[in-house]
Order: C-alpha cells, then sequence, then structure tokens
C-alpha cells in the first residue's frame, strides 16, 4: 500500500501558477480571509500556527515579506483531480482519501522495486503538475501513512520510503521515534490518554496489547 500526499497543498498549488512565490512564506487564508488554513514551510518557520487569524499577522508580514492568498477551491480541486489522473497511471486501484492524499493499493501489481516506483511518481507529478508530494509505502495504510510522515521528514529520502526495505527490527527503531499522536486515527485528545500508560510511541503502541488497548480506548 502506498500514500502519495501532496506537500502543503493549496500553497503548492498557488505557487504552480506564481513562480515568484517559491521561497517565500506564503499562507492561504480561510473563506472572508479570516485565518491560515494551509502554510509554506517557510511560513511555518516564522512559528505561523493553522488557524491563526490574518489580522494579527500584519506587523510579521511587513516583517519577512509574507505573502497571503485568498483560498481558491475551484483551483485546488482541479489540481486534485490532475495528480489524481497521473496516480491512475501507476496503480489500477487508487483510493482518492482528500483534496491531497491519496492510497495506491500496489499489492498485485509486478513491481520489483517499490521505492523506485515511488520514485516515478514523485518525478511525474512534479514534472506533469508542479505539485511535490511524498510517497509512503507499508504493508497496510497505517503504516504507509507513517512511512510518508517519515519521508517528509528526512531530506536524504529524496521524498520516499518504503517500510518494507525494513527488517522487523529497523522498522521498530522508527517507530519509536514518532510520536504516538502522529499515528493516523489517536490524534491529541487519544494520545494524552495513551500517554498516561506509558504508550508514548508508534513503537509502544505496536508492541502494546492490542485486546487492551480496544478495551481501554
Amino acid at each position: 500500500m502506498a500514500l502519495v500526499d501532496c506537500n502543503n497543498f493549496y500553497v503548492s498549488c498557488e505557487r504552480v501558477f506564481d513562480a515568484k512565490l517559491i521561497g517565500r512564506p506564503v499562507i492561504v487564508l480561510s473563506n472572508n480571509d479570516g485565518c491560515a488554513i494551509a502554510r509554506s514551510a517557510e511560513a511555518k518557520a516564522l512559528g505561523i500556527k493553522m488557524g491563526d487569524p490574518w489580522h494579527q499577522m500584519q506587523q510579521l508580514a511587513k516583517q519577512h515579506g509574507i505573502v497571503a492568498r485568498s483560498s481558491n477551491y475551484v483551483l485546488y480541486g482541479d489540481m486534485s483531480a490532475r495528480v489524481v489522473s497521473i496516480l491512475r497511471t501507476f496503480a489500477a486501484d487508487v483510493e482518492v482519501y482528500s483534496i491531497d492524499e491519496s492510497f495506491l493499493d500496489l499489492g498485485n501489481m509486478p513491481i520489483a522495486d517499490l521505492r523506485a516506483h515511488g520514485r516515478a511518481i514523485v518525478q511525474r507529478v512534479q514534472q506533469w503538475v508542479g505539485m511535490p508530494v511524498c510517497v509512503g509505502i507499508g504493508p497496510s495504510k497505517t503504516l504507509a501513512k507513517l512511512a510518508n510522515h517519515v519521508a517528509k521528514k528526512t531530506p536524504r529520502l529524496a521524498s520516499v520510503c518504503d517500510f518494507g526495505r525494513l527488517s522487523p527490527e529497523q522498522l521498530m527503531k522508527v517507530l519509536d521515534r514518532i510520536e504516538v499522536g502522529d499515528v493516523w486515527g489517536v490524534g491529541r485528545r487519544l494520545s494524552v490518554r495513551l500517554g498516561v500508560d506509558g504508550i508514548k510511541t508508534a513503537g509502544d503502541l505496536a508492541r502494546a496489547d492490542t485486546e487492551k488497548i480496544k478495551r481501554q480506548y
């Protein structure tokens, strides 16, 4: 299973049609330009959080040249459709999970090197649409999600992480470095409850008693 996730999707859509935005701190605003709903990496580095009100950023915007764009959902929907059309050339079974994420079932495909397949996806989407994406590959949707998380956080992986290339011991070492709140379906509130019981990382969760977890949570 592979998860293809567009990086900073709304901002990346804006950059496709305005190259001057590349390398600059950019945010996309909610309806009526109220608050930030997407941030470029440069904007995140300035400490801008999701939901921060635009009117409270005026001084920061002047100091750092932050560019704010009104949301354009027609554009974003069109760009999403373009990306998905490319993904369908790489897998027969594509599940569109959200506007910027899709699962690809690669299990029945005669692919010798899944990592190379993932890199081909990254390159083609970038070349044909101008959209940067990361690819996470794993034996389940949850692990594919976590692999995608690692791909985004680890530049040397060149936007692709394949958990299938790791031994069980290597995989557990990776999972031990991921906070349990980053696991798909856990979230902040449940992660606090799990933390009280000593389950603080994805590795801790993987080692926990499955039946006990189901009963308690």
